[in-house]
């Protein structure tokens, strides 16, 4: 794939700290209603679906019973999955950068009735202190749109009690490898596995609008072992069968044959 480097594009260049958390903030605040128009009917308004792939809470059962425990949906988006949380009796909080998201948390709150505590905050400067949670979870919040996402993992397991859990999806880093293209283009490898340089689109003059970094299988497990964790389980969700959805890359057609999302289980020891 050719990246355009000049004028408004994409291209694969570093960014620093400061620019990535703007670009992110302002991408998810201008996107949130044509998100929530395109996926909220997917995610439901009480409920928490891991991936596009369909796998859901309720069945799964990644962050065991909740019932009684504190917990922090960390990019939480809409917070369909902090109200379900709070509805099989967890103590929720949910956090997300963009005050755009948070709006959409808002209205379900008032149209559900289910209103966990919203906050907005930078997921690597969590306001909460040591061990105040027994579960973080986030189902591609946060991790793949922070420029340090070690530190996103030290300062989960700061905010973590002892024996807490730590259950995150981001996009299978397998799917670097191909174009974002639901189709048959999207079977075809064009990028280096190896590639850790960031996704970036921006705008005419430059400046990113949207940020995304690819993180290897192995990079994501030494981040979470120096990050204090012991890695418990790593799901690979298989296409669940009827869904027809095609979500950008996502489709039926390439979840029959390769896997789409990574769901990293970790505890704090």
């Amino acid at each position: 794939m050719d990246y355009v480097v000049s004028g408004a594009g994409v291209t694969r260049r570093e960014v620093d700290s400061a620019e990535n958390r703007r670009a992110s903030r302002d991408w998810w605040d201008l996107d949130a209603d044509e998100y929530q128009a395109e996926h909220g009917t997917f995610l439901g308004d009480v409920d928490l679906v891991w991936c596009p792939e369909g796998l859901r809470e309720a069945d799964a059962r990644l962050l065991g019973d909740v019932a009684g425990k504190t917990v922090l949906e960390l990019g939480c988006g809409a917070a369909s999955g902090a109200r379900w949380l709070h509805t099989q009796g967890a103590r929720v909080v949910a956090l997300d950068l963009s005050a755009g998201m948070l709006r959409h948390a808002q209205v379900a709150a008032d149209t559900t009735g289910v209103r966990p505590p919203l906050v907005q905050a930078d997921a690597l400067a969590l306001p909460f202190a040591d061990g105040t949670f027994d579960i973080v979870c986030t189902a591609f919040g946060a991790v793949p749109f922070v420029e340090d996402s070690a530190r996103l993992m030290r300062e989960v397991n700061r905010v973590l009690q002892p024996g807490g859990r730590w259950v995150f999806s981001v996009t299978h880093p397998m799917r670097w490898i191909f174009l974002d293209d639901p189709g048959d283009a999207g079977l075809v490898a064009v990028h280096s596995y190896f590639d850790r340089l960031p996704y970036v689109e921006h705008d005419d003059k430059g400046v990113a609008t949207y940020v995304e970094h690819h993180r290897t299988l192995g990079d994501r497990i030494r981040e979470l072992i120096a990050g204090g964790f012991t890695l418990t389980d790593l799901v690979e969700p298989e296409w669940s069968p009827g869904n027809e959805q095609i979500w950008g890359q996502w489709s039926p057609q390439r979840g029959a044959i390769f896997p789409g999302t990574a769901i990293f289980c970790a505890t704090k020891p």
